[in-house]
Parts: C-alpha cells; structure tokens; sequence
C-alpha cells in the first residue's frame, strides 16, 4: 500500500461517519452547549414550494423545539417567483431575498451567492447548510453533519454523502446520481488532488462549516462553489480537517443530461481557476465562458452557445460590513 492509499484509509476509518452514530440528539445537545458554540441552519431557495414547507416543519419540530441543536433557520431566496418564501415564512424560518442582504454589493444570481451571504446574515458560530428540494428530509440532514464539528475541534468541513436514487415520472429508480462527480470531478481530483478522492460525493448540498472557515473562503456565485471550497479548505487545512457522514439515501429531481453539462462547464472554470491560483499548472491560457451543445430535432441541427462565468465573491471577512456586524 502506497503512503497515499494508507493515508486516505486512515483517513475514511477515523473521519467518515454513519449518521446513527449521533442519533442521542439529547447527548448533542449537552456537548454544544459545553462546546459554547451557536448553529445556524441555511436553506437556499429558489421555487421550491412544494418541499420548503415539510424541510422546516421537520428541522424546526426536532431540532429547535423537541432539542435545542439549531438557533437559527433561515431560508436565503434568489427571487423565487413560486410560493417558497411565504410557506417558508408561515412554518416559523427567517427569511431573506438574497438581493436585500449587502445591497451595495448588488445581487447575482447563482447558489454561491446566496450561500455567501448567509455568511452575513446569519449568527451562528457553525453554518449548515441544506438544499431546499429533499424529498426524504429528516432531521438527520442537519444533525449528523454538525455533529462532528461539536465533538472534535479539528474538524473544518463536514460533507454529506448518501445513495441517491432518481425520481423519474414519479417512480424511483434504484441507482443513479452523482454523474458530474463520477466522470468531471473524481479524475480531475484523481490527477490533481488525490487525497480528496476520499470524499464520496463532493458536489452534495449538504454540509456545515466553521464560520472562520468559511468567512476567509471567495465564494463562486455558481456551479462551482462546492469545488472550490474543497479545495481551498485542503489547500488552508489539509485533509485532516474534513469530515464526511453517510445519511444513506437523499431523494430529489432528477436534472436533465444537458443540465449536468452546464454544471460541469462551470465547475471546470472553478477548478482551472484554482490550478492557476495555486501555480499547479503554467501558461494556461485565457479561458472563456462559452459553453456550445448541439441539438438534433429530425434533420433540423443547431448549436446552442451559452455564456457561463463563474463569478467569484471575495472572502467575506474582506468586507468592513462584515467585520462590523459580526465583530471580526
């Protein structure tokens, strides 16, 4: 066994966790409050009324009223045009139009933006977040990421990682998932950065980060901000300050082929831009945001052109709004 696979097999037996580990929610609890540290729970929206409602029912009823784990939970919103911030609202989350939180700073449309200023917005000393569309949702998806970061301070980063069955037509179709990881960002990972080929699903939604952490990462307002952020922790932390926890099944809408090529043209500009950063490669060229896929209707052929740049905010602890209001 070479130093890196030994390395990466301590690394899955000490700091890769089953989500029933943590099931004594009382327990937790007693080790937050003696770890002095506050929780704040991110939602990020966009039109996601028909699963908004039950993700707050379940973390509000378990994790803030039956035990008190989470002191905040606020849904972040890129202009939802559905009923998402109302049903939101009415089953007792903060909520916000991510277009109204740092105004001066303008709003761009995009996860990452929204994720960023939740930075701001919210309290807490531990970020988690979770994306709005969970069909399975339990109250699991917040815990057992926040767990590890309560009970040993070495951890940074706490991913989720599950089986991830696709909803098709209403049916669930036994396997599938994780395509973008498999084919874009394993063999990138895999040529680049082995070690973080330990992580089984590194583009999940669900994590939860120390706000130092995350108040010191720039923060791509698209496809590629899980990325970047796994490799700016390593490059700042190493492999040692991430933390993984199985929740064994999350079900959500399937995206298209065509879709998962947008995500994938974004998350290629993040990692290219990080090669650059770190000096990894050299004489990169200038690279645009021109992504082109072709269409096929009978014999009628054409070339769709689409402009993706993934945009980066700066680091949050850079802005004196920031500083100010959260005393940094």
């Amino acid at each position: 066994m070479s130093d890196l696979e030994e390395k990466i097999a301590k690394w899955l037996n000490t700091n890769t966790f089953h989500h029933s580990e943590f099931w004594d929610l009382k327990e937790l609890v007693r080790a937050k409050e003696k770890a002095g540290v506050s929780i704040s729970l991110c939602i990020p929206t966009l039109n996601e009324e028909n699963t908004i409602g039950k993700e707050i029912i379940v973390f509000k009823s378990e994790l803030m009223d039956r035990y008190p784990l989470l002191d905040e939970i606020a849904v972040i919103d890129s202009g939802s045009t559905d009923r998402t911030l109302e049903i939101a609202a009415s089953y007792g989350a903060d909520t916000y139009l991510s277009a109204d939180i740092l105004p001066n700073h303008g709003f761009k449309p995009g996860k990452g933006e929204n994720l960023w200023k939740a930075i701001y917005q919210l309290k807490g000393d531990i970020i988690c977040y979770v994306d709005a569309d969970i069909k399975n949702i339990h109250s699991k998806f917040a815990s057992a990421l926040v767990a590890p970061l309560i009970y040993r301070q070495e951890i940074q980063y706490v991913k989720a990682f599950y089986d991830r069955p696709l909803a098709v037509s209403n049916e669930l179709r036994a396997s599938g998932g994780g395509r973008v990881t498999e084919i874009l960002v394993r063999p990138l990972f895999s040529v680049f950065f082995p070690e973080l080929t330990a992580l089984m699903q590194p583009l999940s939604g669900e994590y939860a980060v120390r706000r130092e952490v995350l108040e010191a990462l720039p923060f791509p307002i698209g496809y590629g901000v899980e990325t970047s952020h796994l490799i700016d922790v390593y490059q700042a932390y190493g492999l040692q300050s991430f933390a993984q926890v199985d929740l064994d099944k999350r079900v959500h809408r399937n995206q298209s082929t065509a879709s998962l090529g947008k995500m994938a043209f974004g998350i290629l500009q993040s990692f290219l831009n990080r090669l650059k950063g770190y000096d990894l490669v050299t004489d990169m060229p200038e690279m645009n945001g021109i992504f082109r896929q072709l269409l096929a209707e009978g014999r009628r052929y054409e070339q769709r052109v689409l402009s993706i740049e993934e945009e980066e905010r700066p680091p949050m602890i850079t802005l004196p709004e920031y500083r100010e209001r959260h005393g940094r």
